[in-house]
């Protein structure tokens, strides 16, 4: 069993913290796991059902870094964007797959359609590329319903036809502030999203006792911070606030320009379209910059994304921790960075330790999610 997590000391250790350097690996919580993944190679580590380890490795090569062209400022943020939302989706599947029961994987057979049992009959093992293909599409489709088609259609609403461009593309973003942050408090409270927030703040809290160059242990692990400043979901918060910055100064289609007003909304929704792109590329050089530099001006920049963060990460118990460790010391690993996580690290005969280095290598920009 597993100490007891004891607030008042963590946020006592807490205190004395202070980052000396900044780690080249970023990460990303999963089902009952974490992805850890630097320049050169990746590490996923999920727990299964009985509590065991299992691990993946591989190398990875980056577009930003095999292209130049890709990793021109702006242009890398859009580029480690896409593939982090590809990468991201599969590693999630595997997790998930990973720690169901048997018991659970048996219902979730039982529950398949026709349609799925068709897919898995013609396609075999690309089955779940498909199904996760599908997925990413959806998702997408909500994310563009929800936090771009949404907002536009309630500024449309709310105001006059006359309004000034400006005041609608604010009311624009400030419903899609709202929305955002409703939907980032609502989720808290379902229960495998809470655990994912756990193994979140474990990701942050090995990250930032690493940069302090303290050695990866539970109990030190347990004393650093579970917020950070270069965490993924605070880079969707400033996706947020800048698309308002730029949506509020980009004209907006009237009945002047276009008297139809299906073909209006449809007009002012593709030039979003358009815009995110630049969005996303100025947000990710933003979080580079306050995330590389640590002043007063800076923590005041990357304050609400940190702030955040209260919503979005949890504290982890220590097999949470051991998890991190172990999937951010394996992902060093590929970056000629040996750490001892012996004490973590499963033994050969314990859980599966898969290794996929002669998989297609991934592509993304390590930053910490």
């Amino acid at each position: 069993m597993h100490k007891e997590i004891d607030l008042k000391k963590i946020e006592t250790q807490q205190k004395q913290c202070e980052t000396q350097k900044i780690c080249s690996v970023g990460g990303q919580a999963l089902m009952e796991g974490i992805m850890m993944l630097g320049p050169h190679g990746m590490c996923q580590v999920v727990r299964d059902p009985q509590g065991k380890m299992v691990i993946e490795t591989k190398p990875v090569e980056l577009l930003t870094r095999k292209h130049k062209l890709l990793g021109l400022p702006v242009i890398r943020g859009v580029v480690s964007l896409i593939d982090s939302l590809k990468r991201g989706m599969k590693a999630l599947f595997d997790s998930a797959e990973i720690a169901m029961t048997e018991e659970e994987k048996a219902e979730e057979a039982a529950k398949q359609s026709k349609f799925d049992k068709w897919i898995d009959k013609k396609l075999g093992d690309k089955a779940m590329d498909f199904f996760m293909g599908v997925s990413l599409v959806l998702a997408l489709c909500l994310s563009v319903g929800l936090f771009v088609f949404l907002p536009l259609l309630v500024s449309g609403l709310v105001l006059p036809e006359d309004t000034a461009s400006i005041y609608k593309n604010l009311v624009e973003g400030l419903t899609r502030m709202v929305i955002f942050f409703g939907y980032m408090v609502s989720i808290v409270v379902m229960k495998d999203i809470r655990r994912v927030y756990m193994y979140h703040g474990a990701e942050h809290k090995t990250i930032s006792c690493y940069e302090k160059g303290l050695p990866l242990t539970v109990e030190n692990v347990r004393g650093c911070s579970k917020h950070h400043p270069r965490c993924g979901t605070a880079f969707l918060f400033v996706v947020v606030f800048i698309s308002i910055l730029v949506n509020s100064i980009v004209p907006r289609f009237g009945s002047a320009e276009i008297a139809n007003g299906v073909l209006r909304m449809l007009a002012n929704l593709g030039l979003r379209f358009l815009l995110l792109p630049i969005v996303a590329g100025i947000a990710y050089e933003f979080n580079r910059l306050v995330g590389k530099y640590d002043n007063w001006f800076t923590r005041i920049l990357r304050a609400p994304g940190m702030g955040m963060q209260r919503f979005t990460t949890k504290e982890p118990d220590d097999s949470m921790i051991e998890v991190a460790i172990v999937a951010l010391g394996k992902a060093l690993s590929f970056e000629g960075i040996e750490v001892d996580i012996s004490a973590y690290e499963p033994k050969p005969e314990d859980p599966e330790e898969t290794s996929a280095e002669e998989t297609a290598p991934e592509i993304q920009e390590a930053e910490a999610q």
